[in-house]
């Protein structure tokens, strides 16, 4: 496809787009044969066939976090011990002690952020496939297609046309694909609410029964109750004749923040305490974020295409029932049998490579017990020397007072020179 955004997701990411594009397709396509038509609907629908796909990973991740609320006290402990201390060789101590708490439980120091990126690409993917739904979806382009095909088939500079049409009609062109294209153009027209294909009409009025056409299927298709997924809740509250309008596209906003706010405090449950210091910098920055971020998801439905604001309400409805059944299933688990079970698999793994079970857990306490062992030396052999170094100081005292009261006597004299002797001579 020729469309600047699948230029942004090129590499791996692509991929992903068309896989998630084919699947919505396939919804619409459904939805179509029972006469639904509706893109809002397929957008749910999708979000939830999205989230079913992702479950096994967000489980995993889920059962990390439940890991390191029982890990976490050894943690801090270990931290605690070495708190202050930056020189390499205590760097080290707490690396080999921490390493020994992980393989402890079974897990390692990335285990829960395995699941996260494995994610991250499909939730990114996710994104332009909402944000471009005539990109992926080709049932939904071959609707706007047809409006393309009429506008080229005028001849004249429609590029130089519908930029000036955009500029008019305050329209983005940074997201959309070269207009010199069928498939920029139709990023294009996705991008107009009711009004805009209203003025598309005056704009082109010699082809304007096929712009009313497939607009009215376009706007059939873009309408979920009542509201036009193209238009931003923004533009229908706040119309550009100014006033205030009021509209079902201000719940968008609303239940996004709302919804996204009980999703991440069901999300927290299981996170891993960061102590009982409400001053701890990591607690404050993940207090802020759960404040900031449902503020943000208000803002930015507020200014993004309705359609957005759909998938985003859908995503954390789902996520909220979602996370009820996982606390409910992480609350049943016996901790001691899952440890247990991280234990075996972790050494099926080692088996598979030829390794005896716990190798490196047992290097990890050797190469501990070994830096105790060397430090312990180490003060041992500090103790020895000041011991000696105070022996030989009392030692130097005793001698200097046996001597006679006459220090420059003759026997004096000689007497020091043979306890010298007789000392440096040992």
């Amino acid at each position: 496809m020729e469309f600047l955004v699948l230029t942004k997701v090129g590499g791996f990411l692509g991929p992903f787009a068309t896989v998630l594009g084919v699947i919505m397709d396939l919804l619409f396509q459904m939805t179509s044969a029972v006469g639904i038509q509706n893109i809002g609907l397929c957008i749910i629908l999708f979000t939830l066939v999205t989230k079913l796909l992702m479950f096994p990973l967000t489980l995993k991740q889920q059962k990390s976090s439940k890991l390191m609320s029982v890990m976490q006290p050894e943690l801090t402990a270990v931290q605690a011990k070495y708190k202050g201390k930056t020189d390499q060789e205590s760097m080290r101590r707490q690396n080999v002690e921490m390493q020994a708490v992980y393989e402890k439980y079974g897990t390692s120091m990335t285990g829960g952020c395995v699941q996260l990126v494995i994610q991250m690409p499909i939730l990114f993917a996710l994104y332009q496939v909402i944000y471009h739904i005539p990109a992926y979806v080709q049932s939904v382009k071959a609707v706007f297609v047809n409006v393309v095909t009429a506008i080229t088939s005028l001849g004249g500079d429609h590029v130089s046309q519908l930029t000036q049409f955009a500029a008019d009609h305050k329209i983005t062109l940074s997201r959309i694909g070269d207009l010199n294209t069928s498939n920029g153009m139709v990023d294009f027209l996705y991008q107009l609410n009711p009004d805009q294909w209203n003025a598309l009409k005056t704009l082109y009025p010699t082809i304007q029964d096929t712009i009313t056409t497939n607009a009215a299927q376009i706007e059939h298709m873009n309408s979920f109750l009542g509201i036009n997924l193209a238009s931003t809740p923004a533009s229908v509250i706040f119309p550009t004749g100014g006033g205030f309008h009021l509209s079902l596209a201000l719940l968008i906003p609303v239940l996004a923040g709302a919804s996204q706010w009980f999703s991440t405090k069901l999300m927290t449950v299981n996170q891993p305490k960061t102590g009982a210091d409400e001053n701890n910098a990591m607690a404050q920055s993940m207090k802020s974020m759960n404040t900031v971020m449902p503020l943000m998801s208000v803002f930015f439905c507020f200014t993004f295409a309705s359609g957005i604001g759909i998938y985003w309400i859908a995503s954390s409805v789902f996520q909220i029932i979602q996370q009820v059944l996982i606390n409910r299933h992480l609350n049943r688990i016996d901790m001691d049998e899952m440890i247990k079970r991280n234990l075996d698999k972790a050494n099926k793994k080692r088996a598979k490579k030829g390794l005896p079970p716990q190798r490196v857990s047992q290097n990890a306490t050797a190469s501990l017990k070994n830096l105790q062992a060397a430090n312990e030396k180490a003060e041992e052999e500090l103790s020895a020397k000041i011991e000696k170094a105070k022996e030989q100081v009392k030692a130097s005292t005793d001698y200097y007072q046996s001597t006679s009261s006459d220090p420059n006597s003759i026997s004096a004299k000689a007497r020091m020179v043979s306890k010298y002797n007789e000392k440096h001579s040992k």
